[in-house]
Formats: C-alpha cells, sequence, structure tokens
C-alpha cells in the first residue's frame, strides 16, 4: 500500500520476505519476526526504525515501499489469541481500532488468506503485515491560514474551517491544523511559544479536543503541558459548555426536544458502511443525549428549488436552522440522531442530507451545515470564565442567508423565515450568523 491509499496485498500471491538470522532466543519464543531490520527485542515493531528507513527511501525516490513495510510473524506456538489483540502487541504505534481497520481494508493476511480481526491465531499460522507507515514526531510546518479567536501564552481557539483535519494521521500527514500551528508559532505569533508536548509522540500536540474533518467552528488548542491537562480535564469530565448549530431538511418539531437515543457502530463491515454510526438498542449501543432546540424556520417556494429531488429527504420545501447541546460525545452523534428522526443535515450525504442551491442554481455545501458555534470553559490558569463564539463563515454562511431570503420571498408569516424563542438556547445568532 502507498501511504495515501487502502492496502490491497495481493491475495494468494507469495510473499518476497525479508530474512534474518534468528538468534538463540528464537527456540524460547512464542513466534519468529521477519523484517527488514524494525523488530525490537521481545517480536515488537521498531516503529521509529521504520519511520527513519521510510523517510530514507522518499528521500533516494522510491515510489513504492509496501515491501519495506511488509513484516512477517511465524507462530511457533498455539497462543490461542485474537488476531487484533496479537498485533496490537507486535505494533504497538497502532491502536486496536486502527489495527482492526487495517484487518478489513486487506492489509494483514493469515497463511496467505484475508482473516478476520477475530481469527484465533495457532501454532504455525504465519502473519503477514504490511504496517502503515507510523506517525512523526516532527510536524513540518505548513503556511495556511488561520481564523483565530483567542491566543495568549497557554492556550489558542481557532474558528476550524471545514475541509481540514486536526492533526496528521495514516493518510493525511500535511495539511493539517498542527501544521498550520507549527508555521504560526514560528512566524506569526505575537506571545510566541509552540504546541504543548502532550500527545506529540503521536504527531497531535497541544490537541485537546477534535471536530470531524467537514465540521468548522470553535477548537481549542494547548501550548503548555498544564494547560492541556486542565483544559483535558474539562472536557473529560462534561465541564465544557459546546453549542453547535445546523441547517437540517424539514421542520423540526417540538422546538425543544431532548434526543436518548444510543449510537453503536453500523453492523455491515462492507466499506462505506463500516465507517458509519447508527441508532442501536443492543449491547453495542452506548448512551448518547443531544438536546435540540430550533432557532429560525424556513419555507422555500417550490420554484426555488433545484437539482435532483429524489433518493433525498421526503420535505423538500421546509428547512430549520437548530442549536445542538451535546451531553455526550459520541461519533457522529448530532448527524445520526438528527438523521434517525427525520431531519437529515444539509450536505451530509453519509447520513441522507442533500446539497442545497441557491437562486442562480450554485450548489451549497457538499459537507454537513454543521458548525461548532460556541465553546464555554474555564481559562487552564487563571479558572476565568470564558466563552467564545465562532462565526460561521463561506458555503454556510451563504447557505443560511439564502434561505432566510427566499423564505422573505415567500412571505408566509407562519413559516417562512421565522425565528423562534426556544428556552435554554444561548447562541447569539446576531453575532453567529450576522445578516
Amino acid at each position: 500500500m502507498s501511504p495515501a491509499g487502502p492496502f490491497h496485498p495481493q491475495r494468494g500471491a507469495k510473499s518476497q520476505r525479508p530474512q534474518r538470522t534468528p538468534s538463540p532466543a528464537d527456540d524460547d519464543a512464542a513466534d519468529v519476526a521477519f523484517a527488514s531490520g524494525f523488530i525490537l527485542p521481545g517480536g515488537a515493531v521498531d516503529g521509529e526504525a521504520m519511520r527513519k528507513a521510510l523517510d530514507a527511501a522518499a528521500e533516494a525516490g522510491l515510489e513504492d515501499d509496501e515491501e519495506l513495510r511488509r513484516v512477517v510473524f511465524s507462530l511457533r506456538r498455539d497462543l490461542q489469541k485474537r488476531l487484533d489483540r496479537y498485533l496490537t502487541d507486535r505494533i504497538t504505534f497502532m491502536s486496536r481500532t486502527q489495527l482492526q481497520r487495517l484487518i478489513d481494508e486487506g492489509g494483514v493476511l493469515v497463511n496467505q488468506r484475508i482473516p478476520k480481526a477475530s481469527t484465533v491465531l495457532r501454532q504455525g499460522d504465519v502473519v503477514e503485515v504490511v504496517v502503515p507507515p507510523p506517525p512523526s514526531g516532527e510536524i513540518p510546518p505548513e503556511d495556511i491560514p488561520l481564523d483565530i479567536l483567542f491566543e495568549d501564552e497557554h492556550m489558542l481557539v481557532l474558528n476550524k474551517p471545514p475541509d481540514i483535519i486536526v492533526h496528521p494521521a495514516r493518510s493525511n500527514l500535511h495539511g493539517t491544523l498542527v501544521n498550520a500551528l507549527a508555521y504560526h508559532f514560528r512566524h506569526r505569533s505575537a506571545t510566541g511559544g509552540e504546541l504543548s508536548a502532550v500527545g506529540k509522540e503521536f504527531a497531535r500536540p497541544g490537541v485537546v479536543h477534535r471536530l470531524d474533518r467537514n465540521t468548522s467552528g470553535c477548537i481549542v488548542f494547548a501550548k503548555r503541558n498544564e494547560a492541556h491537562w486542565k483544559l483535558g480535564h474539562q472536557f473529560e469530565h462534561r465541564r465544557v459548555d459546546k453549542r453547535y448549530i445546523a441547517v437540517v431538511h424539514g421542520k423540526v418539531e417540538p422546538n425543544v426536544q431532548v434526543i436518548d437515543l444510543p449510537l453503536g457502530p453500523h453492523p455491515s463491515r462492507e466499506k462505506g458502511y463500516r465507517e458509519k454510526t447508527v441508532v442501536r438498542h443492543d449491547e453495542l449501543g452506548k448512551n448518547a443525549v443531544t438536546i435540540c432546540r430550533v432557532r429560525e424556520r424556513y419555507r422555500i417556494d417550490d420554484r426555488f428549488l433545484k437539482g435532483p429531488r429524489h433518493g433525498g429527504p421526503t420535505d423538500t420545501t421546509h428547512f430549520t436552522l437548530v442549536e445542538l447541546e451535546l451531553k455526550t460525545g459520541r461519533t457522529h452523534q448530532i448527524r445520526v440522531h438528527l438523521s434517525h428522526l427525520g431531519w437529515p443535515i444539509v450536505g451530509d450525504d453519509m447520513y441522507g442530507g442533500r446539497p442545497f442551491h441557491d437562486v442562480s442554481g450554485r450548489e451549497l455545501m457538499d459537507v454537513q451545515a454543521l458548525h461548532a458555534c460556541t465553546l464555554g470553559i474555564r481559562h487552564p490558569i487563571s479558572d476565568e470564565a470564558m466563552i467564545f463564539t465562532a462565526p460561521v463563515r463561506g458555503e454556510l454562511a451563504h447557505l443560511i442567508r439564502e434561505l432566510r431570503a427566499m423564505s422573505l420571498a415567500v412571505g408566509d408569516a407562519a413559516t417562512g423565515g421565522l425565528a423562534v424563542d426556544s428556552p435554554g438556547a444561548t447562541v447569539d445568532l446576531a453575532k453567529a450568523c450576522p445578516a
């Protein structure tokens, strides 16, 4: 596999395995590992040695480094251990979840066959892994524009744009917020400093919390270790007030509701489904609670609607701007809760939403119209209560302006462009979504 794509080793093909001379300790070992000098005593893969070799290969112009990343384990004993747990002990710079995904993508063979994560390993089994490039602790600075809401010597708060990930990951080593911040501290920051060292070994220094790639809005980074731990403690114990806004298809009713639906992984492990979260009322469903408050309603005249209407929401003339308060933090929680109740987020094609076309026919929102609007925290050092508001930008701002204008054009005082006073709402729309 190349660093940018999924693993596709040839099924049934005999690998050219790098050889090494077995050591005397192998006679007592449960397995024997073969690799190009990346095996530590005890059989674990040396991620740092592999990363340096891959960097050298890249500088030498080597385009295909798959063979360099291939590791083979030959089991000498009947371990009675699941494949994913075995690999967690051997490839320590990858989490069990990452290894399960690697197995699903075909990056692991057992006896030249595609296994499952739950495959139990026996004596004589040969496990072959094409290891992803280990994350680098060195973050290359990149000149990427940042919308900074606040910065001092302890922390920094950004208004994250959509379509950018927070920190380098397996297939996204560049173009992240962490890369941008490395450049900012070196060239632009008035207070100087750098991101905290917490998480640096996993290429995520200073990262206290995250937002989905396509979710915009408030996000905080720590610049010092003390600030990192204290901010992290606030998030861990739900002492942070996070409010999102979203534009959804349909007429959301009632104005205030508590969505209490357990969430878990999609039952299918096929590509396109295993990335999704669903409502599950079984042992895999975890408690998930979202408070949804209506802030504005829009009714669009049919003549304004453009683009395909099949395969999407049944209500094509009503849209609602909602404020969302999270009481838990499950994967895709807001998106799944709203979609399950029949109000998918505009642009969220993973969960049933569609793009929106403005009066000129231009398509808006090919990503979910979801924005982390406000963030309320206590300063990690002074303990001062602070609240930050990230104004909507770009296509989402344009979408809200268009919906307001179209609704007023319809002239329906009952449903078009009506602001709703929902108890408990705290987002200042005049500041977050100015006219």
